[in-house]
């Protein structure tokens, strides 16, 4: 068994949110619960106790809590949590009212703006009364097409107050992207920034937001936030958008000092996000007011051990769910950091810079921006005053083994490094980090609480120390409760319900280890099959992350000769290019640490690797490009061109 990279001691054990739950459980039920692998049995085996208890340990506020926890526990979809329960999410979010820092805003070019808890509730009050004034109910949608700015959350807590819906997209998305969005759910009001800046470039947002209008009609409002500009000029809008626009300063209404909150109901529509929508029009998921927050209180306050003194941050955009999972620490009293702007600009030191200056104590990130920076060569550990930090996470792909290594030995050796994997779809993680576990090289620390998370094969059989499908095999309180315009609940049913009857399969290629983390090996859509062996693309970029020469890489399987073939696709470190020792290294690399089935057939040098907005690499869309096939929805891709760079290759034609 391999020896953990980092441990907790017993006074970090003992002073965790997480410890103390156990104890609560202990007294309140009688038992000698002891630590997280008995809590975890115990939240599946009696799922509406814990998820009762969690609603009490973490301060829901409501007009009751429902006295049935779960209605219709055996359908999946369609069993309801806390039905008789009414409650509001902003509400949850703004209970605390006192002088402590709520939000930090720091932007690439060094702007700063902190705002007390006290001051969000007032500004929050501001803008619901200027919804209110273009009339705005609940039920309604309003969307934004937005940096991640304060005026962005104060926006959405403001829409929430009201039991309105919010939608939101960072604003590098194109036209056709946004309306590929937003065209479907028929928001009633549109936010906005006048621009935003990205590596050092000043973007330009209106010119789109005039594009929009006029393929949006149903927008009657745009609220023109400034931020390149104290005074944006609106005079640069064309019709329609002109015409409905209002500048942020016009819009809130400055005598509101009080929030009426709309209370709903826990299933009531809070968020609607999107799925990638690289090979077609992206599918809008529902997600409900109290599934969200219950879900991500259990995420925060147990898994990432928020407390009120925190500092939490994550690099997000408002395109990305993690941006969703970010802003709900409000509801924990602690402080929340946004940053909007290049992670790399002026220097790839930037963040770390921020995380010293404002005492960030958990650093969210995604895999790929630790894999580029060990690429870059910095040492954070070296350079910067990190002791406030106790928490690095990360997401957006599988972290490689190598990663870990990287964060202990270069950016800190006493923290809980927590590789966490969930999605768009559940607004949350199935697994997670754990403060009072162990943290091994690879490995997820443990399943999400309360979530039922097995490994099935193709059979649908629990398997164990062998890799298949991850699937969830009882209802959990942030399934989505649709998908818009999908009356009939079919494409939801298709989406996650079709491979097991009553079993929620999330796409993810996975295995439980000997130490009852998860490791995941890909996309399940992406795994190669060469001569019927099913493989992660995960096993194969780990190793490739070890040649130095290579920035970064993208693999995918080729339909070759009645059989698959493996293709990876490698993008050198500036200044190198592949030559035949290179590739030579690439081979025996991945030969002597998985098996001769992983080498690729061919390794082929590329100047770009397609993404989506959120950063993911689209093996799907790259695979559609060199099998002829269309690839529907390049909008979604931050680097659509990207992918003529896989047209036709000589290389893949013998």
């Amino acid at each position: 068994m391999s020896a953990p990279l980092w441990q907790p001691d017993s006074h970090r054990i003992e002073s965790s949110n997480l410890h103390q739950f156990i104890r609560q459980v202990n007294d309140a039920h009688k038992l000698s619960l002891n630590d997280y692998s008995d809590l975890f049995e115990w939240s599946i085996d009696k799922t509406e106790t814990f998820w009762s208890e969690l609603w009490d340990f973490a301060g829901v506020i409501a007009d009751k809590k429902s006295e049935i926890v779960l209605e219709s526990p055996d359908k999946m979809p369609g069993a309801r949590w806390f039905p008789t329960s009414q409650l509001n999410f902003a509400e949850n979010l703004l209970k605390y009212r006192d002088d402590r820092i709520a939000i930090v805003f720091r932007g690439e070019k060094g702007q700063r703006k902190a705002l007390t808890y006290h001051e969000l509730y007032q500004q929050v009050a501001q803008y619901a009364a200027g919804l209110k004034k273009m009339g705005v109910v609940k039920g309604d949608r309003v969307a934004g097409f937005v940096p991640n700015c304060a005026e962005t959350l104060i926006a959405m807590l403001a829409t929430t107050s009201i039991g309105a819906v919010w939608s939101s997209c960072s604003p590098d998305f194109g036209i056709n992207g946004v309306y590929d969005r937003f065209g479907q759910i028929k928001p009633k009001v549109l936010f906005t920034t006048d621009g935003y800046f990205y590596a050092k470039k000043t973007l330009d947002s209106l010119e789109k937001v005039s594009g929009i209008l006029e393929r949006l009609p149903e927008i009657e409002h745009v609220v023109v936030i400034p931020f390149v500009s104290e005074a944006p000029d609106l005079s640069t809008l064309t019709e329609p958008a002109k015409s409905k626009a209002t500048l942020l300063s016009d819009f809130a209404d400055s005598s509101a000092t009080t929030i009426d909150f709309e209370p709903v109901a826990f299933d009531h529509p809070l968020y609607i996000m999107y799925s990638s929508g690289t090979t077609g029009v992206p599918k809008c998921i529902v997600h409900s007011v109290g599934g969200t927050l219950i879900q991500h209180l259990k995420e925060h306050l147990l898994h990432t051990d928020v407390k009120r003194d925190d500092v939490l941050f994550y690099y997000t955009t408002c395109g990305w769910m993690m941006w969703n999972w970010l802003v709900s620490g409000l509801a924990t009293g602690c402080t929340v950091l946004l940053y909007d702007g290049s992670p790399f600009h002026p220097r790839p030191n930037v963040l770390w810079n921020i995380a010293e200056e404002e005492g960030i104590s958990i650093f969210g990130t995604s895999a790929k921006y630790i894999a580029a920076l060990e690429k870059v060569g910095e040492k954070p550990r070296e350079t910067h005053n990190l002791e406030r930090l106790k928490a690095v996470l990360s997401t957006g792909s599988p972290l490689a083994h190598e990663s870990f290594d990287y964060v202990y030995r270069d950016i800190k050796a006493d923290l809980c490094l927590s590789s966490i994997s969930g999605g768009t779809d559940i607004v949350s993680c199935f697994a997670l980090g754990c403060p009072t576990r162990p943290v091994y090289a690879g490995e997820l620390q443990c399943r999400g609480l309360g979530m039922a998370v097995d490994i099935f094969d193709d059979s649908g059989k629990a398997i164990r120390g062998d890799k298949g499908e991850l699937v969830c095999t009882k209802p959990f309180p942030s399934m989505p409760i649709g998908f818009w315009n999908d009356s009939k609940g079919e494409k939801y049913h298709d989406a996650y319900f079709a491979s097991f009857d009553n079993v929620w399969a999330h796409g993810d290629y996975a295995e439980i280890t000997e130490h009852d983390g998860l490791i995941i090996h890909g996309r399940s859509d992406a795994v190669l099959n060469p001569g019927g062996v099913r493989i992660g693309t995960a096993e194969i970029y780990r190793q490739v992350e070890k040649v130095d020469q290579i920035m970064e890489s993208l693999c995918i399987g080729q339909d070759w000769e009645d059989d698959v073939r493996v293709v990876l696709f490698v993008r050198m470190k500036e200044g190198f290019s592949l030559n035949a020792d290179i590739e030579k290294e690439i081979k025996s690399t991945i030969r002597a640490n998985t098996t001769p089935r992983h080498v690729p057939a061919k390794i082929i040098e590329v100047s770009d690797i397609p993404r989506t907005i959120s950063g993911k690499i689209v093996e799907l869309a790259v695979r559609h490009v060199i099998h002829h096939r269309p690839v529907k929805n390049t909008d979604a891709l931050a680097n659509p061109e990207a992918l003529e760079l896989y047209k036709d290759l000589p290389q893949l034609q013998s």
